[in-house]
């Protein structure tokens, strides 16, 4: 919906906002609160190195330190000096967001109870296959303070709770609405539809068009070299899209930007598009895959597969790289059966091997989903980078779903609520953003 939890570890993960309240018509979007603009604090010493001051509280240069290393840790971003500075101011805005939605819950008396950021640190170590505490353990290995993404968890969930207080019951949608929203699907039953990915970088005004370009330009280099897009979007896009790793489902066409549509145009499934100007950004679209409506959706596939995979350090010397290379190329060529590659996979000592049977295509990371999708059953992957390492799918078998069918009313009515919901809370941040004052120390 509008800000779920965003962190890219081995697979998406979205926490489940809450439900929309029962709305009654209203007479436009009312504002949140009267601000008058704040003051600056007090000074503060600087011996704690102040990255950032916003109103009354602080960003320190490890806070940024923490989610610089937790961005490029958990979305397979070269980690690199240059890489570092570039990435930088843009995470420090991220963090000024943060500050600034975390200080108007406290404003408004809203809180999320420690039982919510357990919860939603559970469903991380579930839908990342780890065990109990497990979690602990991955984010050890990349070396992740366990502390910065509970912050981020704790103002993603406190952000939730405040745009459905505050503006969920100025949500209304009309019957009318709708049925043109359900007519319209129908009316584009005949024409192929693209399942898109995106990542949006805004350009809040034109001294920021050369940096915004900048970083559109290196993303989409990351991407190429094997970055992982839903990690990537969940840490970079501005699009309310970001929750779910980019994921904006199937589009028929006309339903986007003209300059977008062009760009997927030429973009087969797998192919990540060049930054596109448009809408008062930069996008970077992803194609998925492509079909005809009423033809089943391949994410509800139900798969039977086995990964196989290392870590590959970026600093990791030639020679380590040339016998991980051969491991893999053995363990490839193991395919008379998934009980003989998962075997080959162990054999060769490959640290991490997971059979999964029957699970559903949108259990596996936006990545490994596409590629196993592109499998026959039987058939292994190439190696493909992963998050700190390289691995290997072998398809044991795939169960398509039944063809996908026109909405429902109700979810017609809530799809379009949702992205009625999106736009009222970023105007909300936009508005907090205004009346701020934020002082970035460099």
């Amino acid at each position: 919906m509008w800000k779920h939890i965003a962190i890219g570890l081995a697979l998406s993960v979205v926490v489940a906002a809450p439900a929309l309240a029962q709305t009654q018509p209203t007479h436009g979007h009312k504002p949140a609160r009267t601000r008058q603009r704040q003051l600056p604090p007090p000074p503060v010493q600087e011996e704690v190195h102040i990255a950032a001051v916003v109103n009354d509280g602080i960003i320190t240069n490890d806070d940024l330190d923490n989610r610089v290393a937790l961005l490029l840790r958990s979305s397979g971003i070269q980690d690199t000096p240059d890489t570092r500075q570039r990435l930088a101011p843009r995470v420090l805005r991220a963090l000024i967001d943060e500050k600034l939605e975390l200080q108007e819950a406290k404003h408004l008396n809203v809180t999320v109870p420690k039982s919510d950021v357990d919860a939603a640190l559970s469903r991380l170590e579930k839908q990342n296959n780890l065990p109990p505490g497990g979690l602990d353990k991955y984010l050890q290995s990349l070396g992740i303070a366990k502390s910065s993404l509970i912050d981020q968890l704790t103002a993603a969930l406190t952000w939730n709770k405040v745009v459905d207080a505050r503006l969920a019951q100025d949500v209304y949608v009309s019957d009318q609405e709708v049925n043109d929203a359900i007519k319209e699907a129908k009316d584009s039953a005949n024409t192929p539809q693209n399942n898109v990915v995106e990542i949006f970088l805004s350009v809040d005004n034109p001294t920021q068009e050369d940096e915004v370009r900048r970083l559109a330009d290196n993303l989409e280099q990351q991407l190429h070299s094997g970055g992982n897009f839903a990690s990537i979007a969940q840490q970079f896009s501005q699009s309310p899209t970001a929750a779910s790793g980019g994921a904006l489902g199937w589009i028929s066409p006309g339903q986007i930007n003209p300059d977008l549509e062009k760009a997927l145009d030429t973009l087969k499934p797998g192919e990540v598009s060049p930054p596109v100007h448009a809408g008062g950004g930069y996008y970077i679209l992803g194609l998925v895959d492509r079909r005809l409506p009423g033809q089943p959706d391949p994410n509800d596939a139900v798969v039977s597969l086995v990964e196989a995979g290392a870590p590959l350090p970026a600093n990791a010397p030639p020679e380590f790289r040339q016998r991980l290379a051969k491991a893999l190329e053995q363990v490839s060529h193991a395919t008379a059966s998934c009980t003989s590659f998962a075997a080959a996979a162990r054999k060769v000592g490959l640290p991490f091997v997971r059979e999964a049977p029957q699970i559903k295509a949108t259990a596996l990371t936006q990545g490994v989903r596409h590629i196993t999708l592109g499998l026959t059953v039987g058939q292994v992957s190439r190696p493909f980078q992963v998050q700190g390492g390289v691995g290997l799918v072998m398809l044991c078998d795939r169960k398509d779903a039944a063809p996908a069918k026109l909405p429902s009313f109700e979810e017609a009515r809530y799809s379009i609520e949702r992205q009625h919901l999106d736009i009222l809370a970023r105007r909300y941040l936009r508005d907090l953003r205004r009346d701020a004052y934020v002082d970035i120390r460099g």
